[in-house]
């Protein structure tokens, strides 16, 4: 096989793996809350990586419109997935938490989609699992580095 029908093939694999992840999170998001959307569950899961964030934060990081991420928020806190505060250090600016139900949720979501991978590649070994984590993530960074938008 030559080098151009290998990159063909990564790209179709590639092309599955997006299909599949995006009916993973839209799984999930239903699971957290059956009204969450997929694009606020991904909004949400970041806000809960880290501290308090505010939404211009999250619209850069995302590079999506301040509108579109402010209504967003206003879902999320509406379905109380999120609360909002002022920002100590700028009275007129918001910092979006979740809720600690929204923790729990995500962590209930996250158990159960672990356990059902670690049941889907049971019969890889440890030394393929931690091979393929290895050339994903060389894969991702390569990509990364040569063209930020992919």
């Amino acid at each position: 096989m030559s080098r151009t029908d290998t990159l063909r093939d990564l790209e179709s694999e590639v092309g599955v793996l997006i299909r599949r992840v995006r009916r993973v999170i839209g799984e999930r998001a239903r699971l957290v809350h059956p009204d969450l959307q997929p694009a606020s569950y991904l909004i949400l899961t970041t806000i809960a990586q880290g501290e308090p964030v505010r939404a211009s934060a999250i619209s850069e990081l995302f590079e999506v419109d301040k509108g579109a991420i402010s209504r967003q928020v206003k879902h999320l806190v509406e379905l109380e997935l999120l609360t909002h505060e002022k920002d100590p250090a700028d009275a007129r600016a918001t910092l979006l938490s979740v809720t600690d139900e929204a923790r729990t949720r995500m962590a209930d979501v996250t158990e159960h989609r672990q356990k059902q991978l670690g049941e889907k590649l049971a019969d890889w070994s440890d030394d393929d699992l931690s091979s393929f984590v290895a050339q994903l993530s060389r894969y991702n960074r390569a990509l990364n580095a040569t063209d930020p938008q992919a």
